[in-house]
């Protein structure tokens, strides 16, 4: 049985994702995120909406096919929560989960998410994200500045 959590929970970090991929996350479309590296880190993680909003062809096209008018999706906030289960190199077998076309996955690494859940309240962080991972209760790096 999963234990309930509490938000906001100042143990979980949180990973920056640019809407509106971070929408399709929690609608549990996107079920890969595709980045340069791979991670250690499993389990449950906040899902940030960066301020600055996706604008690549095929995050556009992902956002028409699931009918997202991005101009209204949040930003800047925590959104959800999802869990990372796996990390592994992409292959174009991950095109379809990751929402990109297969010959951008090249290089790259995949990492497949479960159980996402959307906060039913978005939660503004205390510190501004400070890389691929922050945590936005918590200054974990002095050079943090606490957001105004």
């Amino acid at each position: 049985m999963t234990k309930r959590i509490s938000h906001p929970d100042h143990r979980l970090p949180a990973l920056g994702i640019r809407q509106p991929w971070a929408e399709l996350i929690l609608r549990g479309e996107k079920t890969i995120e595709i980045r340069s590296s791979q991670t250690q880190i499993r389990g449950t993680i906040y899902v940030y909406a960066s301020r600055k909003l996706a604008t690549t062809p095929h995050a556009v096209k992902a956002a028409l096919k699931a009918g997202i008018d991005v101009t209204t999706l949040p930003t800047g906030v925590l959104v959800g929560t999802v869990e990372i289960v796996d990390s592994f190199p992409a292959a174009e077998k991950h095109a379809t989960a990751a929402g990109v076309p297969a010959e951008l996955l090249e290089g790259k690494f995949g990492w497949k998410l479960a159980n996402p859940k959307r906060l039913k309240k978005r939660i503004v962080p205390e510190y501004l994200p400070y890389g691929v991972w922050f945590y936005p209760f918590v200054r974990k790096n002095p050079g943090t500045r606490k957001q105004a």
